[in-house]
């Protein structure tokens, strides 16, 4: 048996937080490599490249800490997230969730956009505006679904400009465009599909006085800083936190109370990045098995496995 050697403990603590898994892949990983087509988007386009790259684990707490802001979406997260008892649970379907429709057939994504659309059905309360007045949510609710998403979009394209070394193929609007198409299987209205778009329905949020801070919030930010992570993940966290806290827009940054580390924490958390890159190795398993399907539909092209 081969001595376990710091840099492996490290990769196995880290894929167990990202996957579930120390060691090997996934079953809902290996099953990309089935599916009748190559899936929504296009091979090493736009969503692959962002969604690939090492920056969205900068990308994650970013969109947390945008989404937050809602008082309807952090209501449904209090009332009925199990964040704090299983966080990497939550985690993990999540990730699973933007895996399977950012690199699966056009199914698979279809299915688990599904699976999510149904646990939204149940998520439902009331939280109170901030003159006390009760207030009706519902996570299937449009301005919800629009919230998460805008969010999401958002914070991995600016994590991705701010912090990835890799060109978006067609650039940001690119991104936005064909992220888009996970917004509609999510049931979003009208998502946006260009940059200024994605600006201009994020400026409508801002300007309609909804976005708040309360305890709660401040609650879920004390947690995203200090995550339950394993001992030997604890001293990188707080700089991919404080490179989650640059990319925020100034107006987040105020409203939540964080304070960006300017230059030198931005090169900290890209040195983080790319030391956790050359840990994880070259190429995602996740985009690996895409490739296997890709190769089995059109038996001329070759499988290969990139620096990521």
């Amino acid at each position: 048996m081969l001595p376990v050697t710091p840099a492996g403990l490290l990769r196995a603590k880290l894929l167990e937080v990202l996957t579930g898994q120390a060691a090997g892949v996934p079953e809902w990983t290996r099953a990309l490599a089935d599916g009748e087509d190559p899936g929504y988007f296009e091979p090493d386009g736009a969503v692959w490249t962002v969604h690939r790259d090492i920056a969205t684990l900068v990308a994650g707490p970013r969109a947390l800490l945008m989404q937050a802001l809602h008082p309807g979406a952090m209501a449904g997260v209090h009332d009925w997230s199990r964040y704090r008892e299983d966080p990497f649970g939550r985690l993990d379907g999540t990730i699973r969730w933007i895996t399977t429709v950012s690199f699966g057939s056009t199914e698979q994504a279809r299915t688990a956009s599904a699976f999510v659309s149904r646990i939204h059905e149940r998520v439902r309360g009331t939280y109170e505006d901030a003159e006390g007045r009760p207030v009706r949510y519902a996570a299937a609710d449009p301005d919800l679904l629009s919230w998460v998403h805008l969010a999401f979009a958002d914070s991995f394209l600016r994590t991705h400009l701010l912090f990835s070394s890799h060109p978006i193929p067609g650039g940001p609007d690119a991104y936005v465009r064909d992220w888009a198409i996970a917004g509609e299987l999510m049931g979003v209205p009208d998502p946006p599909r260009s940059v200024a778009g994605l600006d201009q329905q994020l400026d409508a949020i801002w300007a309609s006085g909804v976005l708040r801070v309360d305890d709660r919030v401040r609650d879920a930010v004390r947690f995203i800083r200090r995550p339950p992570l394993p001992a030997v993940l604890r001293p990188s966290y707080p700089l991919l936190f404080s490179g989650a806290v640059a990319a925020l827009p100034t107006r987040a940054q105020r409203m939540l109370g964080l304070r960006p580390g300017g230059p030198a924490g931005i090169a900290a958390t890209r040195a983080v990045l790319s030391s956790t890159a050359s840990l994880l190795g070259p190429a995602a398993a996740a985009v690996g098995r895409a490739r296997e399907r890709l190769a089995r539909l059109e038996p001329g092209r070759t499988v290969r496995s990139p620096a990521e």
